[in-house]
């Protein structure tokens, strides 16, 4: 019974079969504040009405969206580009800097290449990633830590400030966590309908 009201719900709200994941109260939550207080109402996914994302157009996503910013206080900067890999999850207070101010002129950002995050990563609370890292496929980030250089190998545990392999893991071969979206077409975010 619970599971046919929730249906009709949905059906009714038109929630985008890719937020599901979210649960009704949450879109609605989320809604409220994208779409009526207009609060990072440019990004066309749910975002966290304490988060903030910059620069949203040079995000690139693998496969399915994996809404950076969905959870609370996360800042996303992605000036220089992020490329997500399929299936990361992260948690609250997730930092991404892709550029800093150059030194001799704070009002320019430096050039760099883009933050890279592998396939199946978790990225645990308060994690700073810094401008140019790539981290590998199943890459657990530590809650807590600075990520400033690369990790490319994969099925491993980084942790601390300054991240280090903290062990190696078995490959990942669980379920993924969101659900495909739709917004993503040939690795390019479209707009809102």
């Amino acid at each position: 019974m619970k599971k046919t009201i929730k249906k009709i719900l949905f059906s009714m709200l038109f929630v985008k079969k890719e937020f599901r994941f979210m649960g009704l109260k949450n879109y609605l939550l989320y809604s409220l504040f994208q779409k009526v207080f207009r609060i990072n109402s440019q990004v066309p996914w749910p975002v966290h009405w304490s988060s903030v994302v910059s620069s949203y157009k040079n995000i690139k996503y693998n496969n399915e969206i994996t809404p950076l910013g969905y959870s609370p206080s996360s800042y996303i900067q992605a000036t220089n580009g992020i490329i997500v890999g399929s299936n990361v999850i992260h948690a609250a207070g997730l930092t991404i800097i892709t550029s800093n101010h150059e030194m001799n002129d704070f009002t320019r950002h430096t050039k760099n290449r883009p933050v890279t995050i592998g396939d199946n990563c978790w990225i645990g609370a308060n994690v700073t990633i810094l401008p140019e890292v790539e981290l590998g496929n199943h890459v657990i980030v530590a809650a807590g830590s600075v990520v400033t250089k690369s990790f490319n190998e994969n099925n491993i545990v980084i942790g601390g400030v300054p991240a280090k392999v903290l062990k190696k893991i078995e490959p990942y071969h669980g379920n993924h966590y969101f659900i495909q979206n739709k917004y993503i077409a040939n690795n390019v975010i479209l707009d809102k309908d």
